[in-house]
């Protein structure tokens, strides 16, 4: 089975060794994506959680639909956050994506550290 390597520009541009997304075989692995504007490669809502959700998550959805997936194919996803206290707040928004569900299986964590000091990261792993 050969990997495809996932690229668009309606989704930032990789910062380092890795790529957007990898689809191997039905699966897409989507690559955890921070709250970049895909045109000017800059943070969008510095210091708003709120806003820095909304923009990962329309990363997400830029990645997926150039493989050809959707949220609905997502079963897996993982949170990291710079302050747990945020949880309520990041939660209701991507679950707003996410509609009445079903919900992909997930974890959120706290970390010290994000890329560029940004407050939320997501990834995913699809499967159609």
């Amino acid at each position: 089975m050969s990997n495809t390597i996932i690229q668009t520009s309606n989704a930032p541009a990789a910062i380092g060794p890795y790529s957007q997304a990898v689809k191997a075989g039905n699966t897409v692995y989507v690559s955890g994506q921070i709250a970049l504007d895909p045109q000017s490669g800059q943070i969008l809502g510095e210091g708003d959680v709120t806003a820095q959700t909304h923009q990962v998550m329309r990363n997400l959805q830029a990645v997926l639909t150039e493989a050809g997936y959707s949220l609905q194919d997502v079963v897996k996803c993982s949170i990291f956050v710079k302050d747990l206290g945020h949880f309520g707040t990041i939660n209701e928004l991507y679950g707003s994506y996410f509609g009445s569900g079903p919900y992909p299986a997930r974890e959120t964590v706290e970390v010290s550290r994000l890329p560029k000091d940004v407050l939320v990261e997501i990834s995913c792993i699809a499967v159609k």
